[in-house]
Order: structure tokens, then C-alpha cells, then sequence
């Protein structure tokens, strides 16, 4: 009988503590930063944006400057822009480039099941191979 009058009274005064309790003000504000800066030649690129991308580089954006570690020739290969790609080679886009991770753009095509953009990525270097010995 001890045992039942004690354990009411403690949850008696557990009801009544938490009864009087007042709640506090936790309004906390956020404010969300990008932790990656992607340019926005780079994003039309992702997009598949091909006027966005042809006026870029008629302005004269660098078809080799690289955007959150990655050129813009990685970022069609990896979203399968073929076109684009086509264009960025055809100015001057370095195929060898490697990205901060130390990939290329036929490893990109490949990583990300992009096989029309593989095909592309790899008859170009093989007629870059030709060209060069030729010379």
C-alpha cells in the first residue's frame, strides 16, 4: 500500500510540473546557402538549353573553364546532351580535360549510362589521335 501512495504522488507532481510548464520560444531562422556555385553556361548545359548555350558562346564563354570542379563538355556528357556536346567540340572543347576528381568527360558518359554521348566522345578522340599523326 506504501508503494502505490509513493509512486502516486510522484506522478502526481510529475503531472502537476508538467501542467505548469510554459513552453519556450524556439523560433530558430535559416537561411540556405548553396554549398556548390555551378556557372550558368554550365546549368543551360545540364538543362539541354542549346540556343542558351550557342548564345553563351557566341558572347564568348570559355567552352573549357571549369564550374564547381567539372568543364562543360563533363557536364553534357554526364546528362547526355549530344548536341551540345557536338557544339562544344566543334569550338574547341578539350577532351582530356580532368575534373577535380580526376575524371574525364568519356568517364562521366560512361558513369552515367550516357552511351550516345560516349560514342560521340569516342569518335573524337579517335580523330583527334588521326589528326595528330598526320601532323
Amino acid at each position: 500500500m506504501k508503494k502505490s501512495i509513493i509512486i502516486s504522488a510522484i506522478a502526481l507532481c510529475f503531472s502537476v510540473v508538467t501542467v505548469n510548464a510554459t513552453p519556450v520560444d524556439t523560433h530558430v531562422s535559416y537561411e540556405a546557402v548553396p554549398y556548390f556555385k555551378v556557372n550558368s553556361f554550365c546549368v543551360s548545359i545540364a538543362k539541354g538549353d542549346l540556343e542558351t548555350v550557342q548564345k553563351l558562346i557566341s558572347r564568348g564563354a570559355d567552352v573549357n573553364e571549369k564550374s564547381n570542379g567539372m568543364t562543360p563538355i563533363m557536364y553534357a556528357a554526364k546528362f547526355n546532351r549530344t548536341d551540345i556536346l557536338e557544339l562544344l567540340i566543334k569550338h574547341g572543347a578539350n577532351l582530356k580535360a580532368k575534373c577535380d576528381k580526376n575524371k574525364t568527360a568519356l568517364k562521366y558518359a560512361k558513369l552515367h549510362g550516357a552511351a550516345d554521348a560516349e560514342a560521340i566522345l569516342v569518335k573524337a578522340l579517335d580523330d583527334a589521335k588521326k589528326a595528330k599523326k598526320r601532323k
